[in-house]
């Protein structure tokens, strides 16, 4: 983003994150760690963290101050933690992101999800499942992203279909078949089917493939943001990404990226 000109801020939100691969302009460990709330309330490191992100939400002046000293046109990256918990079951990151949009912010939710799923059709229908859970929780745009499909090419015997059927989520019936001739998810099927069922029905949930040493990748997910966002960019902004795009390489990739 920086790369073709916009303003970009970086807020940790994720209390258990101490050895940030970036460098961030606001870090929720300078309010609460999970650590300090493991030890003090004896409290594993799922409740720890659950307990971490309610006390940033009953503290939210804290990051409100933050907020109203963000300038016009900026954009804002709220790194959130990995837990599923905290977008299909705690209401603590949707009250947050609740005000957050009476800031007057356009928000959008980028959810990613490992392409490694893609070998396990088990693991992928989790993924869809929870990938619509949350947008259905959270009620605001959001855009799934495949991500490390260039990982893909090395398990790609393992999967069953090509990266277009996943990012997709074509016809998930294929995928039950597969279920149905593994002896322990045979068990489920009307269970599995039913799941199924219930993602197709809504038909809400596609996917963004990220490779992260991929320019054109890397602006298509973007592109998704700015859409879901009512985002335009300026025709100085339209070169600055052709200008991207046609660049060499550069030796110096962010290699956090890729984890």
């Amino acid at each position: 983003m920086r790369k073709i000109g916009r303003k970009v801020l970086i807020v940790n939100l994720d209390p258990g994150n101490d050895e940030l691969p970036y460098e961030s302009d606001l870090s929720i460990t300078e309010l609460v760690r999970v650590e300090e709330v493991m030890d003090h309330l004896k409290l594993g490191p799922n409740g720890g963290l659950m307990y971490a992100m309610e006390y940033l939400d009953e503290n939210y002046d804290w990051l409100q101050k933050f907020i109203k000293q963000i300038k016009p046109r900026h954009f804002v990256l709220f790194d959130f933690p990995g837990q599923v918990e905290l977008f299909i079951n705690s209401q603590s990151v949707k009250n947050l992101l609740r005000k957050l949009d009476k800031e007057q912010m356009r928000i959008c939710a980028v959810n990613l999800i490992d392409s490694h799923h893609c070998v396990d059709p088990a693991k992928f229908i989790a993924g869809l499942l929870i990938a619509l859970s949350s947008m259905l929780h959270l009620e605001m745009p959001q855009v799934n992203v495949l991500s490390k499909v260039d990982l893909i090419e090395k398990f790609q015997s393992k999967t069953s279909f090509d990266l277009e059927f996943y990012t997709e989520v074509l016809d998930l019936s294929y995928l039950t078949e597969l279920l149905d001739e593994d002896v322990f998810t045979a068990k489920y099927k009307k269970l599995n089917e039913g799941i199924a069922s219930i993602i197709e029905d809504f038909s809400l949930v596609s996917f963004v493939p990220l490779d992260i040493h991929d320019k054109g990748s890397i602006l298509k997910v973007l592109q998704g943001v700015d859409k879901a966002l009512g985002y335009t960019p300026s025709n100085e902004e339209e070169l600055l990404i052709q200008q991207f795009v046609s660049a060499e390489p550069e030796e110096d990739v962010d290699e956090h990226l890729m984890v």
